[in-house]
């Protein structure tokens, strides 16, 4: 009995690192996504989980979901803070804060 808790001890942990990796890689996507649409560039090509809680979706079941979030910059001088909401393996919402936009050049 114990072998088979073991085993299934170590199967929840590889899923949750495997769930954990993919869900990072799709919320480091799409604030990059969000950067690139509001002209602004995505600093260290990495998001940092804050948080994580459980959920219910529409359908009643439980879902694991995880903020993440990520640095900027408009002007290459100041850093700024965005943040990206994940549902299970998909991102519901992409914020980014108030930032300065660079004067043109004539």
């Amino acid at each position: 009995m114990s072998d088979l808790l073991w085993l299934a001890t170590l199967g929840t942990g590889l899923w949750y690192w495997w769930d954990t990796v993919r869900t990072q890689e799709i919320a480091r996507e799409a604030g990059k996504r969000a950067c690139r649409q509001a002209e602004v560039q995505f600093l260290d090509d990495s998001v940092e989980r804050k948080r994580q809680w459980f959920r219910r979706n529409s359908l009643g079941r439980i879902q694991l979901c995880r903020l993440y979030f990520f640095e900027f910059t408009s002007d290459g001088s100041q850093r700024y803070q965005g943040r990206v909401v994940m549902f299970g393996q998909s991102a519901r919402e992409v914020e980014l804060d108030a930032y300065r936009i660079p004067d043109e050049e004539p």
